[in-house]
Parts: structure tokens; sequence; C-alpha cells
């Protein structure tokens, strides 16, 4: 039964996504007056179809993903209203809408993952339990504005740092009294946790904050940095070997995700935590768009990056990019993306069965 329910969680969140996505090319494409000859939810036949005045709007039978097909979008075209006709800057905000929406819907999801989770977790510190060591160096009262050059958005940031630390000693800013304070050396414990490995031992305690339409906005705007920052350094740890291909993970490994998200909320006197379930799927579908967007935006041929790439060389030197050869390289894009998608999910397939 859980395994049903990832399955169709997980067919909901990448749908939602995906949708919304293509969403922001659609509207952004109407609203600069390029043709959009279909909008369609889901792949496959279609079971539901309605002609608008200029678009086709269609729901097809397999719930994993969607399109936005413009008129004159891969291929040249004369008629009225086609993409490749219109001026760089208008093509250049179509193109960026998909990734603007997948940020938004990231902020929207974190609105209410703030909203569901309760009073928000500041980075000011109120107390230090009785076997601290921080408090060496640190005071109630200190806000913590960077860790070790890393500037701190959320709560989330410290506890990063701290949770890819091995020696247990930063350098930390805080604000105290109104001022910039700069510390070295600040030293917390290393315990031994279940798995035999040290781990830093967290010793104090933050304050806080009240939930209001202003603290809600400003903390989900935050998390929106967090996630993107931790985003990117994920994709720099994995250029600079740090991490492997085997560390990724595709839409069957974020199944496997959501069902021992699911196993974690659930008992066997009450059953599935509904309310905890939701926050864990929310800040989850969250990670996921905000990726999405951020990784679309990387200059790489298919993606919505690679397609502002010639589109900033359009705007430069006032002349399009040889569409054959614009062609060819989004092609080749695809070929490789797909390459990738197909290496990530057998090695998810693999973990299933280690």
């Amino acid at each position: 039964m859980t395994k049903i329910l990832s399955i169709v969680f997980a067919l909901l969140i990448f749908e939602i996504i995906i949708v919304i996505h293509e969403f922001g090319h659609f509207i952004v494409a109407r609203w600069n007056g390029v043709k959009v000859n279909e909008f369609a939810i889901g792949m496959g036949p279609a079971i539901f179809k309605k002609q608008g005045r200029q678009t086709l709007f269609a729901l097809r039978a397999f719930p994993i993903g969607g399109y936005c097909a413009m008129e004159g979008e891969d291929q040249d075209s004369t008629a009225e209203g086609a993409f490749c006709t219109k001026s760089a800057p208008r093509k250049i905000a179509v193109v960026s809408a998909g990734i603007i929406m997948n940020i938004l819907l990231g902020f929207i999801l974190l609105v209410v993952f703030t909203c569901m989770s309760g009073p928000i977790t500041s980075t000011t510190i109120s107390e230090f339990y009785d076997d601290a060591v921080s408090n060496a160096s640190l005071k109630k009262g200190d806000r913590i504005l960077s860790v070790d050059g890393m500037r701190v958005f959320t709560a989330s940031d410290i506890v990063y740092k701290f949770q890819n630390d091995d020696d247990g000693v930063f350098d930390m800013v805080v604000k105290r009294g109104g001022k910039k304070v700069e510390l070295s050396d600040v030293t917390f414990d290393l315990r031994q946790n279940g798995e035999n490995k040290n781990s830093l031992y967290i010793d104090f305690m933050v304050k806080p904050t009240e939930l209001t339409p202003l603290t809600v906005t400003g903390e989900s705007a935050r998390s929106v940095l967090t996630y993107g920052r931790i985003i990117y350094i994920s994709l720099f740890d994995m250029v600079r070997g740090k991490y492997s291909l085997n560390d990724l993970s595709g839409p069957v490994g974020i199944v496997e995700q959501i069902d021992d998200v699911i196993d974690s909320e659930t008992t066997a006197d009450k059953g599935i935590d509904w309310h905890f379930l939701a926050l864990d799927l929310i800040s989850m579908a969250a990670l996921i768009t905000i990726n999405i967007g951020i990784f679309n935006l990387l200059p790489l041929p298919a993606l919505d990056g690679g397609r502002l790439v010639f589109l900033l060389f359009e705007l430069i030197f006032r002349r399009r990019a040889d569409p054959r050869f614009e062609g060819a390289v989004h092609l080749a894009g695809m070929a490789l993306l797909l390459a990738l998608m197909l290496v990530v999910t057998v090695s998810d397939v693999t973990k299933l069965f280690k």
C-alpha cells in the first residue's frame, strides 16, 4: 500500500512541477504574441481535447510530463506569431519563464510549509545546554551571520555547515549588541553516534520567531536561497569528484525516498501521521522544483539555459545563430540528457535490489 502511495505522490509532485514550468512558457508566450499550437498535460494519446482560439488544450493519458508547443520554436516559420520571428528580449522572456515559475512554485510551497510547521527557527542563540563548550566564544543573543565564510540565510544553513564538518572548529561572524563580531576557532564537541562515527554536538538552542505575514514571507524567501545554494554546492562537489553518478537520484530514487518518508511517519497504532507527512512532501517538492529550475538554468544544450546562450548571442550580435547548428547542438544535448537519465534510473533500480 505504501509503495502505491509513494508512486502516486511522486507522479503528482512531478506532474505539478512540470505543468507549472510549461505554463510559465505558455503564459509569457501569449503575453508576447507568440502562437502556442498546443498546451498539453501528460504525454501519450489524448483523452481530452479542446481547441481554443489559437491553442489546442489537451489532457493526455500518461501523467509523466507535459509540453507547450510554440509555432517556430524548433524550426523556421513565417506564420504570424511564430517564436522565431520575435525579438531576442521577447524570446528570452519566454524561455526564462519556466525557470522563474519553478522558483516561484518553490517559494509558494515554502510559504505553506512555514505556516504549517509552527514558529520559525531563527538564527539567534537563546540558551546553552549545561555541557556546552561553544559558549566560550558564543554568547546568548548572538545572531549567527556566517559560518566558515558561508553567509547564513536560515537555521538550515547552520545545520548544513555543522553536518559537513570534520573537526568541530569554525570561524563565525555574529551580530552582538548591534555590531558584527568575528569569532575565530569556535569549538564544539565531537561525540560518537550510533555508527561509531564522530558527529558534532550542537550545544545551544535558538529563539523561535512568531508567524506573521512578514516573517513567513522573509523566511520562505531566505529558504529559497538556502535550497538553491545547496543545489549549486552539490553540483560543484559532483564536478570536483566528491559525489559520483551513483549519488544522483531520478524518479525511481525519489519514489523510494517518499516511501521512506511514509514509513517514518507511520506507526502501528496510529497509522500515517498525515500532518507531518504533508510537511515532508511539501519540503521535498519545494526542493525538487527549485532544483529543476536551477538545473534548467545551466548553459547546457537542450535545457532552457542552453537556449538562453543562443538567445544572448542573438541579443549581443544582433543576428541569429545558424538554426541548423543550434538544432544539432540541442539534439545532441537531448541525447546526452536521456542517456544520463537512463544511467541514473539503472543506478536507482540497482540500489533497490541491494
